[in-house]
Formats: C-alpha cells, structure tokens, sequence
C-alpha cells in the first residue's frame, strides 16, 4: 500500500488544498492530512476544530484520512504512519523555491521519504489561507474559496463576534 501524509496546518483548510487532498488521493491508496501546529501564525481555529473540520470535508473521498499532530517534526510523523510520501501543493516560483527547501532538509532527515510537489491549479494559485485570514479580518467574502464545512464554522464565529 503506498501512503502519502500531506502536513500543512490548514487554517483554514481551502479549495486549493481540497483540489490537491482530491488529486493526491487518485495518485496513493492512502493520504493522510496531518494537521501541524505552525509556530510562526496566529490560529483562526483550535487545532481540534481544523481536524473536525477537515474531515466533514473530505467526507466524499474515501481514501483520506486526517490525524493531528503538534509535538514532532513531520518526517517523524509520517515513519509512524508508514508514509513513504509527502505531499506538498504548490503555487509559484516562492512556493517552489520554499518546498524544495523543506523537501531537502526532510530528505536529509528521512532519506528513504520523498516529497512530491503538486501544482496548484490556476483559480486557486493565488489563494493562500494566510491572505484569506487577511481579508475576513476586514470583513470581506472569501466564501467561494473555501468548502462548506469551512464557510458555516466561519459563520458560526461571525455570529457569536469571534471573528
């Protein structure tokens, strides 16, 4: 069985990144979202959350699965869960050049883990979850960039001013 872990913290999880869990789970038997803690940004939601989320929205791919993983580093994460993949979307030259850094250092890490890149399709290379967080900040629609799940939480924190 060849499984691939595809890492991120997903916060929010995106169009974009539902396009790649979709076009990944038609290349492995197996792809697990490993939803990471990213020290350097601040949270929109819990951990927990991100996870729940995540699964109602991969509800009609049957070889994904989500786990949630915050103390290690991803290489060690995917030696547990058997995956010989990393997954990785990417969207321009600066998504390329930031990958293939992450990429060596994991394979210096783990040189049996090979990551491989996945390119974004056109409407959604311009989207990132850090500029979608940037325009709800302000009050704007990012609703058609997002999947459903992801959308009626974001109301739910619109409604009780968590947002």
């Amino acid at each position: 069985m060849k499984r691939a872990l595809f890492p991120g913290s997903f916060d929010p999880l995106t169009n974009g990144h539902l396009n790649t869990i979709e076009r990944a789970a038609k290349l492995f038997d197996e792809v697990v979202i490993g939803v990471f803690v990213n020290t350097s940004k601040k949270s929109l939601f819990p951990a927990e959350e991100r996870v729940a989320l995540i699964k109602q929205s991969v509800l009609h791919i049957p070889n994904v699965k989500v786990v949630h993983q915050e103390s290690q580093l991803t290489v060690e994460t995917a030696k547990e869960l058997g995956a010989t993949v990393l997954i990785r979307g990417v969207r321009n030259i600066k998504d390329f050049e930031y990958e293939r850094d992450i990429a060596q250092m994991n394979h210096h890490l783990s040189n049996e883990l090979e990551t491989v890149l996945l390119l974004a399709e056109p409407k959604y290379s311009h989207i990132s979850s850090s500029l979608l967080k940037e325009v709800l900040y302000f009050g704007g629609d990012v609703t058609e960039y997002l999947p459903d799940a992801i959308n009626e939480a974001l109301a739910r924190k619109r409604e009780s001013n968590e947002l």
